[in-house]
């Protein structure tokens, strides 16, 4: 697929002088443009070509544009194709339409007018191609960036994933940028029943916020300028699935109001259209903002905010579920160094562990990133890291000094407790890094008031095998 600025386009009409018209134009605006005299003549070039959007005369000798719209619908679905016709209320034109035309365009239009459709044809051309690619790959991909963590603060969150994953709630997911809320959505979404549905995701902050409203709604044509033709809003193409609204807090007060109705009725209305719209969509909505003080200050609906905290779920910062770090290095340094077994030296863990994460779990994984890249052979090093990171500077730039006064048998006792929850309490895996055997393991486990803790841990069986060896040693 070509980039939107970019593209190939078929013109076909049996006139020379439009041919020769339409390829200045269409070249003029940057495009790579071919060209046929007849329908016949652009089913061969489709069906060993690739275009982007196709532009066809309706009155044409031989096969005429409508008949090519329906063979072309049968071969390329995807493809645009825009219709020219000589007078705007040319029935044909509108026949045109009804059969799965992009857009009719009248001959004597302005050069602009011509040069804005065919933009919104490729427009819509890469949303459909992205769809696509999106739908064949969501769930390798959802597998492939999967939630990590062993900590208590995210076993918490997983439990709560588990019991409302199954239901149809309104979802509030709070927590700072880059501790990775959409995976949460997108793991509630692939637990549901809508898993065989669309994930469709926006950031409220990242869109203007009069265009916001016609992007979450659609519009209707001729609601405001530009917009030439009806257009879906993502609560209509989300149907049967799950809907992510991100950010939820930089929502504008107007576009408040509609989405509140929409989560009481059921229901939307497009800008610049009278009849509501069904919707059967679950919301998932989230923010790294205060929302409650938002609404004590008046920035925020306080029907809106309970309409979307129905279920709260809060997740944790990097900096407070530390013992997970070691576990997402790992993850990180599979990914961007494939089959090479990747390592990471102590004093470079070490230093990630101390570091305070101020973008959380996405900045490590930018700097796992950059130090695979970096790194000239060996284990990840210090000097792979970024000075930032191996200095240590917390969120109010102070340095931070890991310099705990422990016993020398609290220092052991918070290492093993480590390793285990690096090991996701696997005891075989947990003894070869100590370097001990599963019994001299199991023995301080009971000498620490942990032996009923380990064998409840998921991965970990301190049982007949364990009690055996201890009493035979």
């Amino acid at each position: 697929m070509s980039e939107i600025d970019i593209a190939r386009i078929l013109v076909v009409d049996d006139e020379e002088s439009m041919r020769r018209f339409l390829s200045i134009l269409l070249e003029k605006d940057g495009h790579q443009v071919a060209v046929a005299s007849g329908g016949e003549e652009a089913l061969g070039r489709i069906q060993a070509e690739s275009f982007d959007v196709l532009v066809t005369d309706l009155k044409m000798p031989g096969m005429s544009g409508l008949e090519l719209l329906a063979k072309v619908r049968e071969a390329e679905p995807a493809l645009p194709v825009i219709v020219l016709t000589a007078f705007a209320s040319d029935a044909s034109a509108i026949e045109a339409m009804d059969r799965g035309a992009f857009q009719f365009v009248e001959k004597k239009a302005k050069n602009d007018e011509i040069c804005l459709v065919v933009k919104n044809a490729l427009s819509m051309r890469r949303l459909q191609s992205e769809n696509q690619v999106l739908k064949r790959q969501l769930k390798s991909r959802h597998e492939d960036r999967k939630i990590i963590g062993n900590s208590e603060e995210m076993h918490k969150v997983f439990k709560m994933v588990d019991r409302v994953a199954a239901t149809d709630a309104t979802i509030l997911v709070y927590g700072e940028s880059g501790t990775g809320k959409e995976l949460i959505a997108r793991e509630i979404h692939y637990r549901s029943h809508r898993a065989g549905g669309p994930f469709v995701s926006i950031n409220c902050g990242a869109l203007p916020k009069e265009l916001l409203e016609s992007n979450l709604f659609g519009h209707m044509r001729g609601s405001f300028t530009g917009a030439i033709k009806d257009q879906a809003g993502l609560f209509t193409v989300s149907e049967n699935g799950t809907f992510f609204l991100d950010e939820v807090g930089e929502m504008a007060p107007a576009t408040q109001v509609k989405l509140l109705r929409a989560l009481q009725e059921r229901e939307i209305i497009p800008v610049g259209g009278t009849k509501p719209i069904k919707i059967n969509v679950r919301l998932i909505a989230a923010t790294n903002a205060d929302l409650e003080k938002e609404v004590s200050e008046g920035r925020f609906r306080t029907d809106l905010f309970y309409r979307l905290n129905v279920i709260p779920i809060s997740l944790p910062p990097l900096r407070a579920r530390r013992d997970d770090i070691p576990l997402l290095v790992d993850h990180f340094l599979s990914r961007f160094a494939p089959g090479e077994g990747k390592r990471i030296t102590r004093e470079a863990l070490d230093a990630l562990c101390r570091y305070d994460w101020p973008g959380n779990v996405r900045e490590l994984e930018n700097v796992i990133e950059r130090a695979v890249i970096m790194n000239e052979g060996g284990p990840v090093q210090n000097s792979d890291l970024g000075e930032k990171v191996v200095q240590g500077p917390n969120r109010k730039g102070r340095l931070v000094i890991d310099t705990p006064c422990l016993t020398l048998e609290e220092l052991e006792r918070e290492y093993i407790v480590k390793v285990l929850q690096y090991t996701a309490w696997q005891k075989k895996r947990a003894s070869e890094i100590l370097g001990i055997n599963p019994s001299t393991l199991y023995r301080k486990l009971i000498a620490y008031g942990m032996a009923e803790r380990a064998a409840a841990e998921e991965g970990f069986n301190g049982g007949e095998e364990e009690e055996s060896a201890e009493r035979a040693a």
